[in-house]
């Protein structure tokens, strides 16, 4: 089974519409839809915007429904020239940029829990990903998406984390639900559709809904793929 998660209603509904054979349940707030996409068994759940949500909603999907694979799709922010509106990033890794513990002596973003800074992400996973996209013509991108409570919107933030992390991208769930994926042993990737350049310009507003559905168009190719 493919278990796919969604910060927002947005980057999930299309997909349920594509989905057949359905069925909900309710855990903990989260509305989880199983049935089948392309053929192939998958689990759907909008966990809700922010780290501990994704956490949540990524444990409760691995206990209840037993993934093989974990997808996280939706949209983020650019941290790169190489990546503009609409091109699609996939995570090699990614990292908590507001986890730190500095006073310790740790480096930022450092799970001490773990020993790790960078969480991995699947890399079989997201080669086929990337393959998949430059098939259809979309430009696709591998690199560390920076995950954080907080929404990227001024240049210097934007540009801290680019360098303290090698990070390519910006967004507030995909660290969450890989570091659980990961704890798990439970393939995980991150593929996101680039809305905006994390600047605090209206960008974000002007592409969210178009940049949700180029989302929502790459994630079936991809199940499709698997």
């Amino acid at each position: 089974m493919i278990g796919i998660i969604g910060a927002m209603d947005v980057e999930i509904e299309n997909i349920i519409k594509n989905m057949t054979d359905t069925k909900s349940e309710e855990i903990s707030s989260v509305t989880y839809t199983s049935g089948k996409l392309k053929g192939k068994d998958v689990v759907c759940a909008v966990c809700g915007i922010g780290k501990v949500f994704a956490a949540i909603c990524t444990q409760t999907m691995i206990l209840r429904y037993n993934p093989d694979i974990i997808i996280n799709t939706g949209i983020a922010g650019s941290l790169s020239a190489d990546l503009r509106v609409c091109d699609t990033v996939v995570a090699e890794s990614l990292v908590q940029h507001d986890m730190d513990t500095t006073y310790f002596g740790d480096p930022k973003g450092f799970v001490q829990h773990l020993g790790i800074v960078n969480i991995p992400c699947n890399e079989e996973l997201g080669i086929k990903i990337c393959s998949v996209m430059e098939n259809k013509g979309v430009h696709c991108v591998r690199g560390v998406i920076a995950t954080g409570d907080a929404f990227i919107a001024d240049e210097a933030t934007k540009n801290d984390i680019a360098k303290t992390f090698n990070a390519i991208a910006c967004d507030m769930e995909g660290a969450s639900i890989a570091l659980v994926s990961y704890m798990g042993n439970v393939k995980c990737v991150v593929m996101r559709t680039v809305s905006d350049g994390a600047e605090g310009n209206d960008e974000y507003e002007t592409n969210k809904d178009e940049t949700a559905k180029k989302s929502t168009e790459a994630l079936i190719s991809v199940v499709e793929a698997l």
